[in-house]
């Protein structure tokens, strides 16, 4: 197979403010997998919580294009092997799994089957997916709910929290978010601190979350301090998921008597193969999953949609906040973020005068 892949600039329409900093856009790198006539697509988004870059990407499919161009698409096992045999860090994670999803396209496609459709899911068991409300100013909170929610209906919302300003400027971001709602009509709520609370502050912020109808709260402290989500979560009245502290199967095993579920996400994972194992893994640990996402675009979106039917609550919204995606294909129904029905993951590039 040929291993090419190039880079895409993707630009958000709304800057995402969580505890760690401010995104604005992002460099993907899109790889390609090409054999007996088919090109399979993957994606690469770089981010903080994989440490892949689109320098470190490159640098690893440079390093793994000659012994992976001696491959077939259908060797995914073979594949796999090569790549950690590659380098003992196995590469970026991202990067893994621009190449593991690109491999799962081309099968898709060579059976000319939606990857739902190949795997046998049923794409009426995926869960609305929740929209992100970043870590702002409450003015700016209140523009951007009424932003999200008039242009997409949305019907669950996940607030940023876990300010460094403390959790008095946490609580007035959530009011701001809920007064902006007010006018669209019932809303499920979510929060996700992204590690910014301490144990004190969790146990402080948790019951007063679930006073204000918050259904779960997502990584309540730093990712390394897994050790105090043991007492959290013994006394917690809302489910706790972790999402930076979960990356393969083998962190479900040590995360399962502290946490009620995970949040997968691809770039994590490596791909489509270890998120598959992840979920199983979870279920056999009787733990909830979520699917989420980095600042991907459709591409990588629809690779999680297509896995969606195995999880319990979805977070598949980075694409809904670009102004440039570069590709097509997924549907937004409803609240639901589904997989089409063309063959592989189902999508297209845009032309160009539609991603400028």
């Amino acid at each position: 197979m040929q291993l090419s892949w190039e880079r895409v600039e993707l630009t958000k329409r709304h800057p995402l403010t969580i505890s760690r900093g401010t995104i604005a856009g992002a460099t993907s790198v899109i790889v390609s997998v090409e054999a007996d006539g088919i090109v399979g697509r993957g994606e690469m988004a770089p981010s903080s919580v994989t440490g892949d870059t689109p320098e470190s990407g490159e640098a690893d499919l440079a390093g793994w294009q000659l012994q992976l161009e001696t491959r077939h698409p259908l060797q995914r096992q073979l594949i796999e092997a090569d790549i950690a045999a590659a380098d003992g860090e196995c590469g970026g994670s991202a990067t893994r799994c621009a190449v593991d999803v690109a491999l799962h396209d081309w099968a898709g496609q060579r059976a000319g089957l939606a990857l739902w459709k190949l795997w046998g899911l049923d794409r009426d068991c995926i869960a609305p997916t929740s929209l992100t409300v970043g870590l702002n100013p409450p003015d700016v909170v209140r523009q951007v709910t009424t932003e999200i929610l008039a242009r997409t209906k949305a019907r669950i919302l996940k607030v940023k929290l876990g300010s460094p300003a403390g959790l008095d400027h946490d609580r007035d971001v959530f009011r701001a978010a809920v007064e902006a709602a007010t006018a669209f009509g019932p809303i499920t709520w979510r929060v996700d601190a992204n590690g910014g609370w301490t144990v004190l502050s969790a146990q402080i912020m948790i019951p007063w979350l679930a006073e204000h109808g918050v259904e779960m709260v997502e990584q309540p402290l730093a990712k390394g301090d897994e050790d105090g989500l043991v007492a959290l979560h013994h006394f917690s009245v809302l489910p706790i998921f972790v999402d930076e502290s979960v990356s393969t199967a083998r962190d479900i095993v040590w995360l399962a008597d502290r946490v009620d579920g995970v949040n997968l996400k691809l770039m994590k994972t490596g791909g489509i193969t270890e998120a598959i194992r992840l979920i199983h893994t979870a279920r056999a640990h009787g733990l909830n999953v979520m699917i989420g996402c980095m600042g991907e675009s459709s591409l990588s979106i629809a690779a999680g949609a297509h896995l969606a039917p195995l999880v319990d609550a979805i977070d598949l919204d980075s694409h809904l906040n670009l102004i440039n995606d570069p590709f097509t294909g997924t549907q937004f129904v409803n609240g639901r973020v589904l997989p089409g029905d063309g063959p592989g993951l189902g999508i297209t590039r845009r032309s160009q005068e539609h991603t400028s």
